[in-house]
Parts: C-alpha cells; sequence; structure tokens
C-alpha cells in the first residue's frame, strides 16, 4: 500500500517516531448486506478504512475511500464510533504508528463492487448473519453501526 505524501514529508522529519493519525472506517450497509475487503497486508476480512488527508472532513473521507477502494458510491449516514488502538503499531520498516478511528454508518447508493486498488485482494457483501472470520474490532464497529442507534459509541477501554 503506497503510504501518503503527507506521511513520507512528516517521515524525513520524524524518522521512525510514533505517529498519530486520524483514520475512517465505512461500514456501508445495504439493506441487511455490509460491503467489506479482504486486506493485502493481513489477509483479514474488514471494513473499508482509511488514513485522512490533511484538511479533509472525515465523512468526506469515508466516503472516498469506499469509492477508491470498491467502486462503491456510498453516503455517510452518521458517526458510530471512535476509538483509538490499544498499542502503537510498528512497520516492517520501523516507522511506529498509532491510530484514533472514526466509523462511519455509510449508505449504498450505486455502482458494483470490485477491487479498486492495491490495498485489496477481494471485495464483496455480506449478510450481517454471515460474516466471514475477521478482527475483534472491525466486527465491534460494523456491529455499532448498524445496531448501534443514533448516537456514537466510545472506546472506554485501553
Amino acid at each position: 500500500m503506497p503510504v501518503p505524501e503527507f506521511i513520507l514529508r512528516l517521515r524525513e522529519k520524524i524518522g521512525h517516531d510514533l505517529l498519530w493519525l486520524p483514520g475512517v472506517t465505512a461500514v456501508v450497509v445495504d439493506g441487511d448486506r455490509v460491503l467489506l475487503v479482504r486486506r493485502r497486508d493481513n489477509g483479514q476480512w474488514a471494513p473499508v478504512s482509511g488514513i485522512l488527508e490533511p484538511g479533509e472532513q472525515p465523512a468526506v473521507s469515508a466516503v472516498r475511500e469506499v469509492l477508491e477502494e470498491t467502486g462503491v458510491v456510498a453516503v455517510a449516514e452518521q458517526l458510530s464510533a471512535t476509538s483509538s488502538e490499544a498499542e502503537p503499531t510498528t512497520c516492517p520498516n520501523g516507522d511506529r504508528v498509532q491510530f484514533v478511528d472514526l466509523t462511519f454508518r455509510c449508505s449504498y447508493v450505486s455502482g458494483v463492487a470490485h477491487v479498486g486498488d492495491d490495498e485489496s485482494t477481494d471485495v464483496g457483501w455480506f449478510a450481517l448473519d454471515a460474516l466471514p472470520p475477521m478482527a475483534a474490532d472491525s466486527t465491534e464497529r460494523i456491529m455499532h453501526a448498524v445496531h448501534g442507534g443514533p448516537s456514537a459509541w466510545f472506546a472506554t477501554h485501553g
């Protein structure tokens, strides 16, 4: 996956030091199914996610990531969860990063789901009662987006 240019410029200044980054997750719902991608980096199924560009609105970022990664047009309906990783991640090149995530419930508008970039190896729609195995935080984000109600869930652990 290509590293965004603004991060490369930051890394020139801070080296491998810990970088706190804002990210978005888009839980795209169409009836009783949800759109998932199989991530190239770890092979796991997950909702679409990505890094906010400088100055970009989070809901706009979520919708942009869905279109870029899957070819699906979606609309952000509501912020459904906020959380951060419990521990920083060390990338293979030694860079340290930790994300704060804003999860949005999005609705399908149009488009045929397909792999749209090099970040994933597969894309698919899954019934909410037949999700593939995935990381616990991905399942948690999906459940809060689908069943969480009108207010956002805030992580209170870690």
